[in-house]
């Protein structure tokens, strides 16, 4: 059960600590005081998305931390260990929201996702509220009702996702279908471009080896000048570079012989020499082997232009147009094998389907089983919150055509829930028939029939769900609103005394200016604070002693006083 709230800086709230107890706690007060707000902050802590329009004005982050008493909530605990919590028997959620957009979320001082803290806040707290309506009249979630009654939330579960199997299954036989009819055009523009890769015989840096050989032979004339001078001025004339060494190396091993002492050997002239001599050599075949080739040339700017068109269409260099190469080849051989895929995708297919109509059949049986159920007990429900001559129906359509049923993401079924309200009339949509007042009361007898189905909802929150009735009627709601709380923690906000009055803890929010700005507040209510405010909810702004001793009477009645 929810034991501490702690709400700072949300909406008009600028900060708040609330204690609940067990059994039926009741918020009540003005219109606009800050009773929904207390449950928005609460939705928060349950997964509830954020933002930053929810942070109070002028302030940088809202705050919001509740306790829970978790203790035998066996589900809970199945999710925490799922998510690496240790189990525990007291729950604290912190989540701060910042104008920033920063969102932190704690449990148990361990940081967790917005999904994961969702995933916990359904085991916690079930917050019923006026969307409820929405969620009533809309025929599509009448299914997860039925569900959730028959206690089919792990069969569900495992359906959804064989189902999601099959409908991958099914998209990937989808791409193959689209592969067969595109084969024979995509297999012929494969092998194209394979084989005019791989005719174009590529060398990894064969463009720049090309490229400097035209270089060559565009500058043939000047790379033969040049090398014919450097060769004469090494070794091709009179007094050239040789000559005058060969001189030296002479005289030096002269020197040698007199003055065995002298530091320059003749050996490192003559390394020099025939160094140089080499290089002579060297200049000179170079100047041999230059020659003026126009064919050469041309041949070489074919071969430069299909390299050039080769890496446009396929890459950035020779070894991105191979590899680009490589990549084709292994999708032409993936092509080939697109029969044997199909099939084995469409066995698989058919494994699949036969599996979802087994179980779909196994769901269908029990929905059916249990629907009967579930109108007894609504039935019985409904007639005991003055609706007697109250009929309720489950009508089962199978969707599908004319030439068979179709399988969908719950199963064969499709149901709506049905009711007749009067004597003779038979019975209709609930969208057609019933108004705010019966909805409250349907939405109420739904809640107390699936509550008792089981779950480990520890915290009901009844959000002003008593729109459209009074009297009698809303002196019946509050006594099975108290029902429901001999077994469960309620929440209830309220605006009827016939519900208040039942009360096991009042509460009081109102609003109050403090330095100059609107807040909410949260009192509890001690038995004469809450003669009055019963009062108050009964006459308005006068109250008379007549009201007074109503209130009384009521709280009385109810055992509502101390």
């Amino acid at each position: 059960m929810l034991a501490e709230l702690h709400i700072e800086n949300f909406a008009i709230i600028d900060a708040l600590e609330i204690s609940f107890h067990p059994g039926l706690n009741v918020l009540s007060g003005e219109t606009g005081a800050g009773k929904s707000i207390i449950v928005g902050a609460l939705g928060l802590l349950l997964g509830d998305r954020a933002s930053a329009e929810m942070i109070r004005t002028s302030r940088e982050e809202a705050l919001v931390e509740a306790v829970f008493q978790v203790t035998g909530n066996e589900e809970l605990v199945k999710r925490m260990a799922g998510m690496g919590l240790a189990p525990a028997a007291e729950l604290v959620i912190r989540r701060s929201v910042s104008r920033s957009g920063r969102n932190r979320i704690h449990v148990n001082g361990h940081p967790l996702g917005l999904s994961m803290l969702a995933s916990l806040g359904e085991c916690l707290v079930d917050i019923c509220s006026q969307h409820e309506h929405q969620v009533l009249l809309n025929p599509e979630r009448h299914l997860d009702l039925l569900d959730a009654f028959a206690g089919l939330s792990e069969e569900r579960q495992a359906f959804e996702g064989l189902y999601d199997e099959f409908q991958s299954v099914l998209a990937r036989l989808r791409d193959l279908e689209a592969l067969r009819r595109q084969r024979l055009e995509r297999e012929e523009w494969l092998r194209f471009s394979i084989r005019e890769i791989r005719d174009g015989d590529l060398q990894p840096g064969e463009e720049a080896a090309l490229r400097n050989e035209r270089q060559v032979l565009e500058n043939v004339r000047k790379l033969q000048e040049w090398a014919d001078r450097a060769h004469e001025s090494l070794h091709g004339r009179e007094g050239a570079v040789l000559d005058s060494l060969r001189s030296v190396l002479a005289d030096v091993r002269e020197i040698r012989r007199v003055d065995g002492a002298f530091g320059l050997s003749g050996d490192d002239l003559e390394g020099l020499y025939y160094g140089l001599e080499e290089a002579a050599r060297t200049l000179r075949a170079y100047r041999d082997r230059l020659s003026v080739d126009p064919g050469r040339l041309e041949a070489i700017e074919e071969r430069l232009e299909v390299l050039r068109r080769l890496k446009r269409k396929y890459g950035i260099d020779e070894t991105a147009v191979l590899e680009r190469a490589e990549e084709l080849e292994r999708e032409l051989e993936g092509i080939s094998r697109v029969e044997e895929d199909a099939e084995h995708f469409s066995r698989e297919a058919d494994r699949l389907r036969g599996a979802l109509e087994e179980r779909a059949d196994t769901l269908s049986a029990v929905r059916r089983r249990a629907a009967g159920g579930l109108e007894k007990s609504l039935e019985e429900e409904i007639r005991s919150l003055r609706m007697d001559p109250a009929r309720f129906e489950i009508c089962f359509r199978t969707p599908g055509n004319p030439e068979g049923r179709s399988i969908g993401r719950r199963g064969w079924d499709d149901v709506e829930f049905l009711l007749s309200t009067n004597v003779g009339e038979e019975a209709k949509p609930l969208h057609r028939i019933a108004s705010g007042g019966e909805l409250s009361r349907i939405i109420l007898a739904m809640k107390k029939v699936l509550l008792g189905a089981g779950g480990s909802i520890g915290t009901i929150v009844f959000d002003e769900v008593d729109s459209g009735i009074g009297g009698a009627t809303a002196e019946v709601v509050g006594e099975r609103i108290r029902d429901v709380a001999s077994r469960h923690q309620v929440l209830c906000i309220t605006h009827l005394p016939q519900i208040a009055c039942f009360a096991q803890r009042h509460y009081r929010v109102s609003k109050a200016l403090a330095d100059d700005r609107t807040t909410s507040r949260v009192e509890v209510l001690s038995d004469d604070e809450r003669l009055e405010e019963v009062a108050r909810m009964l006459g308005g702004v006068r109250i008379t002693g007549k009201t007074r001793a109503h209130a009384r009477e009521m709280l009385d009645r109810a055992g509502g006083r101390n």
